[in-house]
């Protein structure tokens, strides 16, 4: 047996998505990170031995704009890319690489804590080791750092430090929460095992075990959908143990759950009552996928009321949308729903204080053990949103370690700067504004060769029966006053209402306050143009939700075209899942008004007034998502072919028109590449594209440019099995571009020159740094769509 002592400035331990997030963050800083994980491959509750969906904010399409960003928006794009069928597997090495491919983290797999050495008084703990056996290696391994990040789920280094925490639920006095029991008591959500199944494409027999239960003798054909054709997370409700210990009661819970999933591939099999001749179980999980155990305490406890409320905390780091979700203690013999759903009416915020302990000095933590209730923690618990409260603990603890100082004293004295170095690392926080000192762009003149100034979908693909309401999100930039168009068929004379609606809140996508009603007459006839009136003018730049009311007469058509900024929703839709599953309130306006159906479609429409939405300089002012607007620059259409080369050379000589009189340079020792005469003649013989351009008063030293171009975060995507998205590659997102520099003779440099990218954030960083007074990015080509879609450019000296 070995023994052997490490010392790293931080150790994260659990290699679920909270702990691989959390290690990421901090290694990116500068940080030597311990990460070390009881299991042999990473990814906790979303690998290959338990396979549940990751989970967050988009809650399955019914948050708008909500995917995360940061790490966990990287794997997904990633896996996207690699792994478009969900093969577990394949999951399993886009988290393993991430990990892999930061040089300041040292990996242990198959490393199970179970000491740890702690002093000080009950109020003052601090951690001095957390100690591991490194199963198959006989590695018996201390691990020591000034900061430790608990992200084993269940909380077992915190507990054996001393930290303070909570098991089972809250009574309803201790916080007012209305969906909290009377009583407190220790009920948890219980734990679940998954099962696949495969076609074998010719007859399979099963022959149970004699442990199968049989399920005929339950409530589960009754209370439980059972369908031949699925397997995976669909059975997400093979749920058990709510009412034990869901950790001293593991192996009895994961006996029944085992009981349980052979008993209903029985009835499936040999019921009679399902198509599953052909069917044969390819993989049962043998680790219990857990939901719910210890929450520790910080500073700040989360509460129902602070989720529905959207409570805009100051020390905000991190945001969620997945609905409160809470089950029945029985769990799969329950005869109420598999699940009850509470929804926010859009994302909320998740501050800093629930992330460390409040009487262990060196602790934070991440995952589905922060401190919240257990009616917060229904909705805290999906793991994408674990994926970015580890970020945000994991930047941190980077913080704390490089300052030496303790998480309280950074949430004290230093949140803004947590804050801020979240944003610059492109981590999912929502409403907060770069406010970065070192950034050169915040000073820069921003300019481009065009932007999108009008709002118009034009190409109508399919004919939709104004059966119910429905509506458009429309930027109001600066309002909507004007003729707002609609391509209607009407069956007989009759009246369109349309009403401009304020969605309350920058983060919203519902309808908050009626500001506007017009009605206009409609002839009868097919695809005509019916112009409406709005006036609607807010004090400041935000969405509009654009309502047409239901008229049985009226067709409105739908096209295929998609626009940032825009979505389309419908009222009412009934909803493909079982109440005996899911009990959503339908009333609730993120549910009553759902977009699932019009995911990359518009209704034909088109504005006679222009937006500002779009203009170049939103590349600077600050926001990183979709938030009252989508704050981002979209260019004119890219043209192509033969009319590509006048609307490109046309945008050129505006460019000229723009630069002419800057006042700019690269030094005499700058990092010009030595073929940048070679690239510019290259350059100059292709089409001209798309340009945006920063622009001093004089010239800067440049050293770094951090580029976010539009990944399109309201695409729901998945890392398993729930849905197969159409593309590799978000559409959205800028394939090729390059960056050039402007020289003191009026022309444009090239630097650098990417293609075949299919990142959401780039950072580039010169081999020496150069001095100029104005940058260009010009847009070759983007993954398909017709614009290019820019979020940020940050410049670093």
């Amino acid at each position: 047996m070995k023994l052997e002592k490490v010392r790293n400035d931080i150790t994260v331990v659990g290699g679920g998505l909270a702990g691989v997030c959390a290690a990421v963050a901090a290694a990116r800083l500068g940080r030597k990170v311990a990460l070390v994980h009881n299991r042999g491959v990473l990814g906790g509750n979303s690998s290959s031995e338990v396979r549940v969906w990751v989970c967050g904010a988009t809650a399955h399409g019914i948050n708008r704009y909500a995917r995360e960003t940061g790490i966990m928006g990287e794997m997904f794009l990633e896996n996207q890319y690699r792994n478009p069928d969900g093969n577990p597997y394949l999951w399993d090495l886009v988290v393993l690489e991430t990990v892999r491919a930061e040089p300041n983290i040292s990996l242990y797999l198959n490393t199970d804590v179970h000491e740890v050495e702690a002093e000080g008084p009950e109020e003052e703990r601090r951690i001095r080791s957390v100690t591991g056996w490194m199963m198959g290696s006989e590695r018996r391994i201390t691990f020591e750092s000034p900061m430790f990040l608990d992200c084993t789920g269940d909380g077992l280094v915190g507990f054996l430090a001393g930290a303070r925490y909570r098991i089972g639920r809250e009574a309803r006095h201790e916080f007012g929460e209305a969906w909290a029991t009377e009583e407190a008591d220790e009920i948890t959500l219980g734990s679940t095992l998954l099962f696949y199944t495969k076609d074998a494409g010719h007859p399979v027999k099963f022959v149970p075990p004699s442990f199968a239960k049989d399920i005929t003798r339950t409530p589960i054909p009754l209370k439980r959908v059972i369908r031949s054709g699925d397997s995976g997370c669909h059975y997400w409700w093979i749920e058990w143990g709510g009412e034990l210990d869901t950790v001293h009661d593991n192996e009895r819970i994961r006996d029944e759950l085992w009981a349980v999933i052979y008993g209903i591939w029985d009835y499936i099999k040999n019921s009679g009552r399902f198509d599953a001749d052909r069917l044969t179980l390819e993989w049962i999980g043998s680790q219990p996928g857990k939901r719910e155990y210890r929450r520790f305490t910080g500073d700040y406890v989360l509460t129902q009321n602070d989720i529905i409320a959207q409570q805009r905390f100051e020390d905000r780091v991190a945001f969620g949308g997945w609905s409160i979700d809470l089950h029945p203690p029985q769990g799969m013999y329950a005869e109420a729903s598999g699940s009850k759903h509470m929804h926010a009416d859009g994302n909320y915020h998740i501050p800093f204080r629930s992330l460390y302990s409040a009487n262990v000095a060196n602790l934070l933590f991440a995952g589905r053990n922060i401190s919240a209730t257990h009616v917060a923690f229904g909705t805290t618990r999906v793991m994408a949103t674990c994926a970015i409260l580890g970020e945000a603990a994991g930047t941190a603890a980077a913080l704390c370690a490089e300052r030496d100082m303790t998480p309280r004293e950074l949430s004290r004295r230093h949140t803004p700067l947590l804050q801020q170095t979240l944003l610059r690392q492109d981590a999912s926080v929502l409403g907060l504004a770069n406010r970065d000192p070192g950034d050169l762009a915040r000073q820069a003149v921003v300019r481009a060769s065009s932007h999108l100034s009008r709002i118009a979908v034009e190409s109508p693909q399919e004919a939709y029966p104004l059966e119910n309401d429905i509506a458009v999100l429309l930027p109001a930039d600066p309002g909507l006053r004007g003729k707002l168009e609609w391509l209607v068929d009407a069956a007989g004379p009759t009246e369109m209402t349309v009403e401009v609606w304020s969605t309350g809140r920058p983060e919203n996508y519902v309808p908050a306050a009626l500001e506007y009603r017009a009605s206009v007459r409609v002839a009868e006839g097919p695809k005509q143009w019916v112009a409406v009136e709005l006036d609607w003018m807010p004090d400041e730049s935000q969405n509009a939700f654009v309502i047409v009311r239901g008229n049985p007469l009226l067709r409105l058509y739908l096209s295929d075209a998609s626009v940032t900024g825009l979505l389309a929703f419908e009222r009412g839709v009934a909803s493909g899942v079982s109440k005996d599953l899911e009990d959503h309130d339908d009333t609730q306006p993120v549910v009553e008004w759902s977009m699932k159906r019009l995911a990359r479609r518009l209704f034909c429409l088109r504005a006679d007034f222009p937006t500002e939405a779009y203009r170049p300089e939103r590349v600077i002012d600050g926001y990183k998502r979709p938030y009252g607007g989508p704050h981002m620059w979209l260019s004119g259409p890219m043209a192509t072919g033969a009319d590509a080369m006048a609307a490109d050379a046309a945008a050129l000589t505006a460019g000229g028109a723009m630069t002419a009189g800057v006042s700019a340079a690269v030094s005499a020792g700058g990092a010009v590449p030595a073929d940048a005469m070679a690239m510019a003649a290259a350059d100059a013989a292709e089409q001209p594209a798309p340009w945006i351009e920063l622009s001093w008063d004089r010239p800067r030293e440049i050293r770094e440019l951090h580029l976010i171009f539009n990944d399109d975060v309201n695409e729901d995507l998945i890392n398993l099995h729930h849905h197969r998205t159409p593309f590799e590659v978000i559409p959205e997102l800028v394939k090729s571009y390059r960056i050039e520099v402007l020289a003191d003779d009026g022309s444009w440099i090239p630097m650098l020159r990417e293609t075949g990218n299919r990142r959401r954030k780039r950072v580039h960083t010169l081999a020496l740094p150069l001095t100029a007074a104005a940058v260009r990015l010009v847009i070759k080509e983007t993954h398909g769509s017709a614009y290019a879609e820019v979020i940020e450019i940050r410049v670093y000296g």
